[in-house]
């Protein structure tokens, strides 16, 4: 539940800062960072965007209810990534963006070490989801001659396909145009905004604008849905009823006014989105293997059962070098903590 709350909490931030994109960029002289036309506080978007994901969701019931807004935030995901990724690729290089080469951006080769882990964190925040997984095999028809773990799996590696289609030519082309200018919190979105926005239709960017938008979305329903299930869960275990409409809808409702209240609380989270990657790794390289070993319980020092062991506390390790690589670059470089004060 805490993933799938923190990601929600990142998608406000990230939608709310959407939002005002898209406003200054429509409405105003066509800059999404310099306009000069009154917008919004950073608090009042982050509002905006949660009381519409609260609204879509109050449409939906259950996981099984949200596939086809699974597939729309897939395609939109993949049409505003691959569409920043081309067009500043094709605008070219600005002048104003430095590329400074690997070798010289650390100053020692600890430094190299823990911004190579810190990458890594981030890698593995961006393939979030793994919590999911099991929720959504567990909506779907299964049986000895047609297990539910075959099509899951088909689905898992066309998702995770997905994905490094998305991020991959996305992180190459952006730091190919953009170098060491893309900022932690802000990312390619604001880069694109910062360098483009002059030579780029209003149009474009608009559209780019509305389809992260959208995606935020689709995703928020996403991963808020374990959480609004188990709630429903335990108030049928101590009610032992049904959960009514009214329940269910303050179930959503008190959900997206924490997540705001963390949002508008924490709004430089993104900024330790490799601290988060690390945290969240063992959920997809470590407690897998260790489950397994628990239910299938095979035989002591076969090849399998050393496997999985290894495997798992592997990926407890590389959990905690991810964890020490974040915290030893957050006291090195610091962090512009702005609580309660999201811009």
């Amino acid at each position: 539940m805490y993933l799938s709350g923190g990601t929600c909490v990142l998608l406000i931030i990230n939608g709310g800062g959407t939002m005002e994109l898209l406003y200054q960029t429509m409405c105003g002289a066509g800059d999404g960072l310099t306009s000069n036309k009154k917008t919004l506080t950073g608090a009042e978007w982050f509002l905006i965007f949660t009381c519409l994901a609260i609204a879509v969701a109050l449409l939906f019931q259950n996981l099984n209810s949200v596939a086809w807004v699974s597939s729309i935030g897939a395609i939109t995901n993949v049409g505003y990534c691959t569409s920043i990724w081309v067009v500043s690729v094709t605008k070219g290089k600005p002048d104003a963006a430095p590329h400074a080469a690997p070798s010289t951006a650390a100053s020692s080769e600890t430094d190299r070490i823990c911004s190579i882990l810190t990458a890594l964190g981030i890698i593995a925040l961006a393939f979030k989801g793994h919590n999911l997984v099991l929720e959504i095999q567990g909506t779907m028809p299964s049986n000895p001659k047609h297990p539910s773990h075959e099509p899951m799996w088909r689905g898992v590696k066309l998702s995770y396909l997905l994905i490094f289609v998305c991020l991959f030519p996305l992180a190459i082309g952006g730091y190919w145009a953009f170098g060491d200018t893309i900022d932690a919190s802000g990312g390619m979105l604001k880069a694109f905004a910062k360098f483009h926005a002059h030579n780029t239709s209003k149009l474009v960017m608009g559209l780019i604008y509305l389809l992260v938008l959208i995606s935020c979305l689709c995703s928020f329903q996403i991963y808020a849905m374990p959480v609004f299930d188990n709630m429903e869960f335990i108030y049928i275990i101590k009610k032992k009823r049904r959960c009514p409409r009214w329940v269910r809808s303050g179930f959503r409702v008190f959900f997206g006014g924490f997540t705001f209240f963390i949002a508008v609380a924490l709004p430089f989270l993104g900024s330790l989105g490799a601290l988060l990657g690390g945290i969240a790794l063992p959920l997809t390289y470590a407690y897998p293997c260790f489950m397994w070993t628990a239910i299938k319980k095979p035989c002591p020092n076969t090849a399998m059962w050393w496997s999985n062991l290894c495997l798992g506390w592997s990926g407890i390790g590389l959990a905690v070098l991810l964890v020490f690589a974040a915290v030893w670059n957050l006291v090195k470089y610091g962090i512009d903590a702005n609580f309660f004060n999201p811009w």
